[in-house]
């Protein structure tokens, strides 16, 4: 599928001499297409350049214009692309289906394209502001709303610091639903209104929104397409050419349901709901209707509110999880290395909110710690200022922090954390490390003691056993020269031959005595039976 993607980006129209109909010089990349999709080449040529539409009761074949070509093929390839990323992520779900686990963390890393300005600002370019207008709402309130609600919570003396951030006006002119409707709710409307174009749409903003602090229509632009909105990095202005067809985001449905009937079971899947896409034959209703439609009204959605429903999920999400904020700073327009574009770069930093961060970082206390977090980590500071026994998180760490003769400008004591400005916790970290360090070192040179003193024991043991071992060498050495050591191992044999004889003497004398024993013992015996016998 992402090779048919590509390969839709090859193909190319070209308009014919005495009329506006679309014609295919080449068709090379068609036929890749087909054979990667498993439909037929002719069929997909025709649904493009001659696509069937019907009309009343009757079904024509309706040329296409070379604009129209390109669209239908950059709208297929962008719904390939989404089919299939739609695909990958539900495998990808339900692999790693939560449900099946105990545990609902998860750490997520959210990239997305900067604020886009460009010469020529379309749809596309409202959505990807817009998105940046709430995620930058969302840098604003947790950086600074949720920062100062904390300070209010914990106790803490505060005045609170107005940094004219607030984003919600743009955001409601852009994703209001009624009273008044703002831009993406007037789009919506105009799509399913009979005959609207993109002038009418355009004039519905001037007459809905003229007078609104975000909302103006560009004085240098003479062209009824344009409109401007005031977005916190600055003016945009917008062209709204196609924008209701892009909202629309109409289908060739002839090619859909080729690709509906394609040889690849995958690719039938991909495209199994092409009853509810929004074609062709729908838009020339609606274009020609000079009635209010409800083609297809009740099941199709339009780009604007999945975007703006995929959004404001995506924004419950990020609400409730504790994000974290890396900003990219675009140094120059050049693309050229060692280049820096001073006041870019701070205009950057100011349309970010950065330069406030930094403004609130360095009045407020940015750094935090619960009670008994400051407490085991830093007591090692102070050692002796908390007496044994229980003592409350609070009053202990009020002693701590006495006894570190920190300036108290420096930090605050809440309700259950400790607040520090910017540095002191860094500061508390070295000094930790410092005093770990002597710990450890000392720990080290006691281990290296024990180890060392075991070693040379045991080198005393092993010198007293070799000495022991060379002098019974040296003895036997000596001893294996001497004369009468030598008659004493030739004698010896002889002696044992003499013992053995006594042995053999002192066992005759037993055995003798035994028989004696046994004899009498016999003799009593028979007495004994005899009389018993009389």
């Amino acid at each position: 599928v992402v090779s048919t993607v590509l390969q839709l980006g090859n193909m190319t129209f070209e308009k014919e001499r005495n009329s506006e109909q679309a014609t295919m010089p080449d068709n090379t990349a068609a036929q890749k297409v087909c054979h990667l999709q498993g439909i037929n080449v002719t069929d997909f040529t025709r649904a493009i350049l001659t696509p069937r539409i019907k009309v009343g009761r009757e079904v024509v074949q309706k040329a296409q214009t070379k604009q129209q070509a390109d669209f239908a093929v950059e709208a297929l390839a962008k719904a390939m692309y989404e089919r299939l990323f739609r695909w990958i992520l539900a495998r990808v779900n339900k692999t790693l289906d939560k449900s099946k686990r105990q545990s609902s963390s998860f750490l997520g890393i959210l990239d997305i394209a900067g604020f886009e300005i460009f010469e020529d600002n379309s749809f596309e370019q409202l959505c990807i502001n817009y998105t940046n207008e709430r995620l930058q709402q969302l840098f604003n309130h947790t950086m600074f709303i949720l920062e100062q609600e904390e300070y209010k919570r914990e106790g803490i003396e505060w005045n609170f610091i107005d940094f004219g951030l607030d984003l919600q006006p743009c955001i409601e002119l852009i994703e209001r639903p009624n009273n008044p409707p703002g831009i993406l709710a007037l789009l919506d409307e105009e799509c399913w209104f009979p005959k609207a174009t993109d002038v009418s749409f355009v004039d519905k903003l001037l007459n809905t929104h003229t007078g609104h602090v975000k909302f103006s229509k560009p004085k240098q632009h003479k062209d009824k397409l344009m409109f401007s909105v005031l977005h916190y990095a600055g003016k945009v202005d917008y062209n709204a050419a196609n924008w209701l067809t892009k909202n629309m985001d109409p289908l060739n449905d002839n090619v859909t349901a080729l690709l509906n009937n394609s040889s690849s079971a995958f690719i039938q899947d991909l495209w199994k709901d092409t009853d509810r896409v929004v074609g062709l034959e729908t838009i020339t209703k609606m274009s020609e209707s000079s009635g209010p439609t409800k083609s297809k009204k009740g099941m199709f959605r339009t780009v604007g509110q999945l975007y703006k429903e995929s959004l404001g999920k995506l924004m419950t999400t990020l609400h409730n999880t504790q994000p974290n904020f890396v900003r990219c700073i675009i140094p120059n327009h050049e693309k050229r290395a060692g280049k820096m574009d001073s006041n870019l770069v701070l205009e950057q930093l100011r349309c970010n909110g950065v330069l406030e961060g930094i403004r609130i970082c360095r009045q407020g206390f940015p750094n935090r710690i619960v009670f008994q977090e400051f407490r085991q980590r830093y007591e090692i500071l102070a050692a002796n200022a908390i007496p044994k026994g229980f003592m409350d998180g609070k009053q202990a760490c009020c002693l701590m922090v006495k006894h570190l003769d920190l300036d108290p400008n420096l930090y605050r004591i809440g309700q259950s954390k400790m607040f520090f400005r910017t540095g002191v916790l860094a500061q508390l970290e070295e000094e930790r490390d410092l005093k770990l360090t002597v710990v450890i070192i000392a720990f080290q040179a006691q281990a290296r003691g024990f180890l060392g003193r075991k070693a040379f024991s045991k080198r005393q043991q092993q010198l007293s056993a070799m000495k022991v071992i060379q002098r019974n060498c040296a003895c036997y050495l000596k001893l294996k020269n001497w004369q009468w050591w030598r008659l004493f191992t030739k004698v010896k044999p002889l002696l044992q031959v003499t013992r053995q004889e006594e042995e053999m003497g002192q066992k005759e004398e037993e055995l003798k005595v035994a028989k004696e024993v046994a004899a009498k013992t016999e003799a009593e015996l028979k007495d004994i039976t005899q009389k018993h016998t009389q």
